[in-house]
């Protein structure tokens, strides 16, 4: 900042006068051009040589700079300094009142500064984020037309907003509720007076209403972002139990997908538009059949009236020979994985659809006669290094292995019989099995005693081995070209983002409930949690703003509402209760999606310790 002279001329008599103006440089796009900040009037009798110490004092007490250190002015002019920031600062702060539809007046007190204080600092960065999302979607009026009362419709709100910015169990949303964030103050609701249980209740009741509630935050997002129905991606994952939940049919030891084999699990379902939207979602037990899941997910979803039939795109766990002839009978279109173990592929009659530096795919494309089917045969550079690097890893460890064996062949307390060594050997072909093909294996027999005389091995080139980095990609969607039919089975890829979402970002592993409708309202929760994480990422996409949500909530984090304890000299005691002021970037998340500065209205409380002591 910087004090500027200007010379004008009288509107009456033509004389010219000088007038005086705090300025400051802004950098907007490539230029930086000078606004005014106050003007300082015609009568500003301070000695040039001040000019500079003073604009830099005031500059420095408007960035909350408020040390002790005056840059050697002198007291008359650091209490201008004083009162110049003191107007700046009041301006500005009636003018982020303004966004947030109150008007501010100037309220001059006498207080002492030695017992200001500052008391009861609630969260409130992530929060009002959150609440824009579930708005927008009319989330808090469909639960209001599906009777929900005020204090269920506050419950709903505070386990769904919990789950985006503090995900845990029930019982830690209920204790960050009340004692760590300022979502009540946002609601004008006090969530100190909310009883546990009725947070545990309210996600059964949430659950009753699953499909109404799925289908209107899917046809809201299709308003909002003009979406349409093309893509069907349908995918499942698992999580697991803390206990063993046993009163919980669906609490089942299966294959678990994070290597929790000590655990019971319990499986979500979902399906999804190719915007990454949820269609619909549904809990099964944590031993399912995965193939046996999709007609019932299938059937279930509606379409809207005359929308064409979407492809469904499945990963190979799913598309049994079954599944697919289902497909075909209910006049779906599908692009799945395929599930051939040999995938023949030819470099000559491949043809390029990515080339990224290290990352080039290719693709060729192989029509069935009989059936009209299509196989896309595609090549990865990058999926090749991976299996390359995974099968050296599993060679080493099963050479290590066989070498192992073979050393003890000949040391003492070691295994020796020849049965027992062979069954060893068939343990390590089942655990390495990725690699064992590989390997021509031979352990001899010694003819005079039941023990093994040598094991030898050696490596081999199987005739039929597929070249690395190859998958297939079967489809019945004859009209689409090679680099279609392979962007819409990335997809899949999207939706196993969403899932490390789910688990990451929005609390739904682990699994604390035991009671069946309990654990599938804990779920729900964080599907519901997720249709606002997602709505909020597309908006702020087309603001130029790429970042997952655990990025986004940690911007956010930070601001609080705080209520300031200010001790008057006639002995009565303001409570001022207001936001803090945000930082750079958290207003730049602000602004891209139309939201005040500083969440809540500032509150004022005059007490009288007086009157008070009086009436007691």
């Amino acid at each position: 900042m910087f004090i500027r002279r200007t010379t004008i001329k009288s509107r009456e008599s033509g004389e010219p006068y000088y007038t005086y103006r705090l300025v400051e440089s802004v950098r907007m796009g490539q230029t930086v051009r000078q606004q005014t900040v106050l003007n300082l009037g015609r009568q500003f009798e301070v000695p040039r040589a001040q000019w500079g110490p003073l604009a830099q004092r005031i500059e420095a007490l408007i960035q909350g700079q408020l040390d002790l250190i005056t840059d050697g002015l002198d007291a008359q002019w650091e209490a201008m300094a004083q009162q110049y920031a003191a107007r700046i600062v009041s301006r500005r702060n009636a003018g982020e009142a303004g966004d947030n539809g109150a008007t501010q007046e100037s309220d001059y007190q006498r207080v002492d500064l030695s017992r200001v204080d500052v008391i009861r600092p609630r969260s409130v960065g992530a929060e009002p984020v959150a609440l824009e999302a579930l708005r927008r979607l009319g989330l808090d009026v469909k639960l209001a037309e599906l009777g929900f009362n005020r204090h269920q419709l506050h419950a709903a709100i505070g386990v769904i907003v919990g789950r985006m910015v503090h995900p845990g169990s029930e019982l830690a949303t209920h204790q960050w509720l009340q004692q760590r964030s300022g979502l009540g103050e946002l609601l004008d609701y006090d969530f100190n007076g909310l009883d546990l249980s009725r947070l545990y209740r309210v996600s059964d009741r949430l659950l009753t209403h699953r499909a109404a509630l799925e289908g209107l935050l899917y046809q809201q997002a299709c308003d909002l972002f003009s979406l349409t129905e093309t893509i069907t991606l349908y995918d499942l994952t698992n999580t697991f139990f803390e206990g063993t939940a046993s009163g919980n049919a669906k609490a089942q030891r299966g294959h678990s997908k994070e290597k929790r084999t000590d655990c019971p699990l319990v499986t979500l379902a979902l399906v999804l538009d190719a915007s990454g939207f949820p269609k619909r979602s549904e809990v099964f037990a944590g031993n399912v059949s995965e193939p046996a899941t999709l007609k019932q997910m299938l059937q279930r979803l509606a379409l809207a009236p005359g929308a064409a039939v979407p492809t469904v795109v499945l990963d190979a766990g799913i598309a049994t020979e079954e599944n697919l002839a289902w497909l075909r009978e209910q006049g779906y279109r599908y692009l799945v994985v395929s599930r051939e173990r040999h995938k023949q592929f030819d470099p000559e009659q491949a043809m390029m659809i990515r080339d990224e530096g290290a990352t080039r795919i290719r693709a060729q494309r192989v029509v069935d006669e009989d059936s009209g089917e299509v196989r896309l045969y595609c090549h990865s550079t990058g999926r090749e290094a991976k299996e390359r690097g995974i099968a050296q890893r599993f060679s080493t460890r099963l050479e290590a292995a066989l070498t192992y064996l073979a050393e003890g062949l000949h040391l003492p307390r070691r295994v020796k019989h020849y049965d027992k060594v062979l069954t060893r050997i068939g343990r390590l072909r089942q655990r390495y099995s990725r690699v064992a093909r590989y390997y021509d294996i031979r352990l001899d027999k010694d003819p005079d005693s039941d023990k093994a005389k040598a094991l030898q091995w050696s490596r081999i080139v199987p005739t039929d081995d597929t070249l690395p980095g190859v998958y297939c990609l079967r489809t019945n969607q004859a009209e689409w070209d090679e680099t279609t039919l392979w962007q819409t089975y990335i997809m899949l890829t999207d939706l196993e983002a969403v899932f490390r979402s789910l688990k990451s970002e929005l609390g739904l592993r682990p699994v604390y409930h035991h009671k069946s409708a309990r654990v599938d309202g804990h779920l729900f929760i964080s599907v519901l949690a997720y249709h606002l994480v997602h709505t909020l990422r597309l908006q702020l996409k087309a603001q130029g703003i790429h970042l997952s949500w655990e990025s986004l909530r940690n911007q956010g984090s930070g601001q609080e509402r705080v209520t300031v304890v200010l001790h008057r000299d006639d002995g009565k005691i303001y409570h001022i209760r207001k936001a803090t002021r945000p930082e750079p970037h958290q207003q730049d998340l602000y602004n891209a999606l139309g939201l005040p500065h500083l969440p809540g209205k500032t509150e004022k409380t005059l007490i009288d310790p007086s009157a008070e002591f009086s009436q007691m």
